[in-house]
């Protein structure tokens, strides 16, 4: 089964030009994370619409973090939902 309909967000990636730790992670909920070996961290989630991502962006910004790349995306990358 494929994740949520589109009707529902928009699925994105960001990518972080370094790992969270435990505290700094527990501020992104809901969002999917995972390390990226010597690189950085990766967080996937739907957004219900823009100003859900921005919100998530003025944060990472916020907390002075590397941002690397933002991508909406498409289907056939939606996270399998179980």
């Amino acid at each position: 089964m494929m994740g949520r309909s589109p009707a529902a967000g928009e699925w994105y990636e960001i990518v972080l030009g370094r790992q969270l730790g435990r505290r700094t992670a527990a501020l992104f909920p809901g969002l999917e994370l995972s390390e990226i070996p010597g690189e950085g961290m990766r967080l996937r989630g739907i957004f219900a619409d823009q100003a859900a991502l921005h919100g998530v962006l003025a944060r990472i910004r916020d907390l002075g973090i590397p941002l690397l790349e933002v991508r909406r995306l498409p289907p056939d990358e939606y996270p399998v939902q179980a």
